[in-house]
């Protein structure tokens, strides 16, 4: 879990409270606000848990890349220049 994560479920938490406490003491304010929090630290959550996801399936890729470049700098370059040719015939429309 990363900073995101828990600072999100901090905030849901924080606008359930207001949510709840304008509701008791009848501050329609209040309630929206916490109802905004809501909102914001659901958002918050969500993208720290996509950041998780991304670091759980990119970082082995990238320690794989590392290692076939390290254990093979001739293939690797092969590839890089391949893939660059390839993208700017893409770019250029052909």
């Amino acid at each position: 879990m990363n900073t995101d994560t828990f600072a999100g479920a901090a905030t849901d938490f924080t606008g359930k409270a207001k949510e709840t406490l304008g509701g008791a003491v009848g501050d329609k304010s209040l309630q929206s606000e916490g109802v905004a929090d809501q909102l914001s630290g659901t958002v918050q959550k969500t993208v720290g848990q996509v950041k998780d996801v991304a670091q759980e399936n990119i970082r082995p890729l990238i320690d794989y890349v590392r290692q076939f470049s390290k254990e093979r700098p001739f293939a690797a370059a092969a590839v890089a220049g391949v893939l660059g040719i390839a993208v700017i015939n893409t770019l250029r429309g052909k």
